[in-house]
């Protein structure tokens, strides 16, 4: 049995790389759903952090997506 070290190390750097990734943009829309909370509280309408959380969960989503299709195809 012969081991491909280089594809093997590709491999897990691609998939470190994708899990910083996903768990940070996770987090950003976390923060940004808590500052809007936040915002409401002060008496201004929170749009902006909630658009930005928006775009963290689709973007969450997306990758997700994606991932599930290489593996399904």
């Amino acid at each position: 049995m012969h081991i491909n070290w280089g594809s093997l190390g590709l491999v897990f750097v691609v998939a470190l790389a994708s899990v910083v990734v996903l768990t940070s943009l996770f987090s950003f829309g976390v923060v940004g759903l808590s500052q809007r909370e936040s915002a409401r509280e002060a008496g201004s309408s929170g749009t902006g952090p909630l658009a930005g959380a928006v775009v963290c969960f689709t973007a969450c989503a997306a990758i997700v997506g994606y991932g599930i299709y290489l593996i399904v195809a």
